[in-house]
């Protein structure tokens, strides 16, 4: 079994971190630099780093702090915002990326993401999807409890105990809904459907998914669970969840109730609320792989 990933994100406006809810109210949150260095010594998987609003002014990512940013992770690094073109994408893994995500442009011109893997290969694109709910989908309610406490049952049992619980669990969340694709920062609609998105965007070579839902981003309410799931079960490659983590309950959610290969987070690991070590601990101790 392939361990999941935690991976920090750092949301960049002006050359600064900063992060909002729901994509609005944005707060400094710090320097990309020392944050990037922070989540090194923490032992972070990986880090995305995304110009939020490169792409809406129809500017360039800042090379300058994507470099400076990644002198300081030692771990896979995630470029995006405000990519056009496979030479802006050469440009970030020359600064340091190890990653390129795509939204916009990805979406105004889906023959980039083809384009992208057949050059620098599937492992280095990432199809990044904002998603907002339809109006006539509806939202379940939210249930978002982990095991609090370690069993005293064999590990064993206490898997079968968790899969019995998390059938349970998903039966009541349900799995009806439907949500569309934004792009420019979570700005403009687009009228595509996010999963179909995810599976055509895979099927043109993105080697990853990271996946947003722009109704939980900033509220700490948890990952929209059915969103991820109905994504992760309908393509075949890697899926981020992404939007909406407050909990350490949330992060177990998000990968075994919501099927994803990593989770994201912003808000819990900048404010200091929890480490990246302390995540780990947490859901290795409830029974998924994690790299300590």
């Amino acid at each position: 079994m392939l361990a999941k990933r935690i991976i920090p994100c750092l949301d960049v406006k002006e050359g600064r971190v900063v992060k909002g809810t729901r994509f609005l109210n944005l707060r400094d949150a710090g320097d990309p630099v020392e944050v990037a260095a922070l989540y090194d010594q923490q032992g972070a998987d990986e880090l995305v780093f995304l110009d939020i609003t490169a792409s809406h002014e129809r500017r360039a990512i800042m090379i300058d702090v994507v470099a400076r940013t990644a002198d300081q992770a030692f771990m896979p690094l995630t470029v995006g915002g405000g990519i056009r073109s496979p030479d802006d994408i050469r440009a970030l893994l020359r600064a340091g990326a190890d990653k390129v995500s795509l939204n916009t442009a990805a979406v105004q011109e889906p023959e980039l993401i083809r384009r992208s893997a057949e050059r620098f290969g599937s492992q280095c694109i990432v199809l990044a999807i904002d998603a907002k709910r339809r109006a006539e989908s509806r939202e379940p309610r939210a249930e978002s409890r982990a095991p609090r406490t370690e069993s005293r049952e064999s590990r064993a049992e206490r898997r079968e105990m968790n899969d019995s619980e998390n059938s349970s669990r998903l039966s009541r969340l349900g799995s009806q809904g439907s949500w569309e694709v934004y792009v420019h920062g979570g700005r403009t609609p687009t009228g595509r459907d996010a999963v179909a998105w995810a599976v055509e965007g895979a099927r043109l070579g993105a080697g990853e998914i990271l996946l947003t839902s722009m109704d939980r981003d900033g509220t700490r309410d948890g990952y929209d669970v059915d969103l991820t799931r109905a994504v992760a079960l309908a393509v075949g490659i890697p899926v981020i969840a992404s939007g909406g983590a407050g909990t350490l309950a949330h992060l177990y959610d998000g990968l075994v109730l919501g099927k994803a290969d990593a989770v994201l987070a912003a808000s819990m690991f900048h404010y200091r609320e929890v480490t990246v070590q302390e995540v780990k601990k947490y859901l290795a101790e409830r029974g998924v792989s994690v790299r300590l």
